[in-house]
């Protein structure tokens, strides 16, 4: 590597929002370089499901589903908390059908709208809970990307030959692929979820002719006179400049992975991140070294997780999703008593978690258990594995419900008084406690051949043995970074634009405390990127 090199834009980053960005301002005509820390491109995106939340996007007319921008903006606005910037939210709604639309027409991104897949609070104004506005991905065919083949990143969550439309997180009734078909994918290496989203716009990226490097961590920002130049980088052979003569994009991602940094901004505990060790905070740390604003930085991917024993997962945990909404099974927490809906979204049930019992000053809700019985554990198994006949190792058996609450060290006299009244509940038909059952949302998860129905989530607790697993606070990446304007551009702390650099992704996620739906990181993190890439270049103006 000569000691310095010029492009027209250094994106730094190699998620979706920073391939979004730098296929975009490839594609309007720059010379674009792609920096990455890791030895593999990816980062959490290629971790994740691969949705792609799009309000009023181009593919809902093929489902059959109305939507408009009016809708869109009364939707987020209602999730807002009075700290959604609504210049911001106003910028996602408008951009983001543009954005999946460039994608797919120039990028040769295959989306689809997922049929029948909810918003998350899709009860609140201009709610869609007969979904469309997620967006699933064809599987990629990665014999595409030559050398590239085996330089992405691999989910330890998801299988990578599935879409997330064959799970049954994006489809009522999931149908997996034949044994023979699951051997095609594997022959013809198609690969779905994230890394098959990751691997489309790999693809795209060096169409365009950008630059892609791994292993090449990004060191501190270049800044003269108010202008961003370039980055300085660390190598093999050394540290190095890198000059931008038009623009710098941070896509860096959370700095969930930064102890230092979760316990300065957010607003609550973390046990443990479910995402990519390599999320740091490196672009918070440049951004703030520019002195640039913050904004959202309390704010997080929240997600309930229970923590594994070691050699199960690399992570030694699961993100617990699916679990807490089927029928047979609640919630309690150290009283032995219901906290919340178990069936809301992962993001959502955290802020229970995050409760104060203002009198102990602790968490009301931490320690949280899963509590539920023998023909649950026989139907469904638990953390996304089958029942083997064999109690799995991160579960509590016991069998009574007294003796369950006695290991777990919690009233045994209160958890069966909840239990009891949960199964009268059942009975009825009803959860009048925390209206579990009641939204789209809760009835798309649960059971999935009971999905519509409030019986795909109620069901007694009855059938001993008793089973618990323990719930905590995990995070999938944070929201807060630099502050940016409509743009993507990044502000300083007078207002004014730092000129040259540009934020997209959970470096500076816009959304506040909302959570749309399914896909609602990727799909403001890629919208701002596309925002970024095009401003970046002067493509903005149509």
């Amino acid at each position: 590597m000569p000691e310095s090199e010029t492009y027209d834009v250094i994106v730094l980053g190699s998620g979706a929002a920073g391939l979004t960005a730098a296929f975009t301002a490839a594609h309007e005509g720059a010379r674009v370089v792609v920096l990455e820390k890791n030895d593999r491109v990816g980062g959490t995106s290629a971790w994740s499901g691969g949705h792609v939340w799009i309000p009023n996007n181009p593919y809902m007319k093929d489902i059959g589903v109305q939507d408009s921008a009016d809708e869109a903006m009364a939707y987020l606005m209602s999730l807002g908390r009075g700290i959604l910037d609504e210049r911001l939210a106003q910028a996602f709604v408008d951009a983001g059908p543009k954005m999946v639309r460039c994608l797919g027409e120039d990028g040769g991104i295959r989306f689809f709208a997922v049929p029948g897949l909810p918003d998350y609070h899709p009860s609140n104004p201009g709610g869609k809970p007969e979904g469309g506005r997620t967006l699933g991905q064809e599987l990629f065919p990665f014999a595409k990307l030559g050398d590239w083949r085996d330089r992405v990143e691999v989910s330890p969550y998801y299988s990578t030959h599935l879409r997330m439309d064959e799970t049954a997180i994006g489809c009522a009734v999931p149908k997996p692929p034949s044994e023979e078909e699951l051997a095609r994918r594997d022959a013809e290496d198609l690969r779905g979820m994230g890394g098959g989203l990751v691997g489309a716009l790999l693809d795209a990226c060096v169409g365009a002719g950008v630059e892609v490097r791994v292993s090449t961590p990004a060191h501190d920002l270049v800044v003269e006179n108010g202008q961003t130049r370039g980055v300085v980088v660390d190598t093999a052979e050394g540290r190095r400049t890198i000059h931008a003569s038009r623009a710098v994009i941070l896509a860096t991602g959370g700095f969930e992975w930064n102890e230092e940094y979760r316990a300065a901004f957010l607003r609550g505990h973390v046990t443990k991140p479910a995402s990519i060790p390599t999320n740091t905070g490196d672009g918070l740390r440049m951004a703030m070294r520019a002195g640039a604003a913050l904004q959202n930085m309390r704010e997080a991917w929240w997600i309930p997780i229970t923590e594994l024993p070691e050699g199960i997962n690399v992570m030694n945990l699961e993100m617990i999703n699916g679990d807490r909404t089927r029928p047979r099974s609640i919630m309690v927490n150290r009283t032995g008593r219901r906290f919340t809906n178990e069936a809301v979204s992962y993001n959502a049930v955290v802020g229970a978690f995050h409760q104060e019992d203002v009198t102990a000053f602790r968490y009301a809700n931490l320690p949280a258990w899963l509590i539920f019985d023998h023909t649950y554990l026989s139907t469904y198994g638990s953390a996304g594995r089958p029942y083997t006949g064999t109690t799995p190792p991160w579960l509590v058996e016991s069998p009574t419900l007294h003796d369950l609450a006695s290991t777990l060290g919690i009233p045994g006299d209160e958890l069966e008084r909840t239990v009891e009244q949960w199964n009268k509940n059942v009975a009825a038909g009803k959860d009048p406690q925390f209206a579990r059952g009641e939204s789209a949302h809760d009835r798309w998860w649960g059971d999935p051949y009971k999905k519509g129905s409030i019986e795909g989530t109620l069901g007694p607790i009855t059938d001993g043995p008793f089973y618990a697993m323990e719930l905590t606070s995990g995070v999938i990446g944070t929201k807060g970074g630099p502050k940016v304007n409509e743009h993507a551009q990044v502000i300083d702390l007078d207002g004014n634009v730092i000129t040259g650099l540009y934020a997209a992704g959970n470096v500076s996620s816009p959304t506040g405390a909302s959570y749309g739906g399914p896909g609602g990181t990727l799909g403001p993190g890629m919208t701002f990127a596309w925002i970024a890439g095009r401003h970046a270049v002067g493509g903005e103006k149509e």
